[in-house]
């Protein structure tokens, strides 16, 4: 089961930061279809947040049709997301772990690491090579 945090300083709403953490999950295979996610009611007990915020949360994921909510049971995931199987992302998770320990070795830092890789994959997707 997912268990939600939060970072009151990112400037992104409390509502948003629970969809995005949970298509985390869906896209990495934490989550799969059938699994539940916390109750409204845990979630604000962990959290200490608004129950409002978390029911838009899952209203939104339920609205992209990645969970669906069955009265009295709570809410579960319908589909997930990401389109590799789990060898396949465990082999290019190795891969990239790899790569980072050299680009540690090379002196970079965590913030230089991101902002390579979010350019790399910028200009893939810009240059078409996300289709095969």
């Amino acid at each position: 089961m997912i268990e939600f945090r939060l970072d009151r300083g990112s400037g992104v709403a409390t509502y948003l930061q629970l969809v995005h953490q949970v298509k985390h999950a869906l896209r990495l295979g934490v989550l799969r279809p059938g699994d539940r996610l916390p109750t409204a009611r845990e979630v604000v007990e962990l959290l200490a947040i608004n129950p409002n915020t978390v029911l838009k949360a899952y209203r939104e994921l339920e609205r992209e049709g990645l969970v669906t909510g069955r009265p009295g049971l709570g809410t579960f995931v319908q589909r997930s997301l990401g389109g590799a199987s789990g060898a396949e992302q465990t082999r290019l998770r190795e891969g990239l772990a790899a790569w980072v320990r050299d680009a540690r070795a090379a002196g970079l830092d965590h913030e230089d690491i991101e902002a390579l890789v979010a350019s790399v994959v910028l200009d893939s997707f810009r240059l078409g090579e996300d289709t095969a």
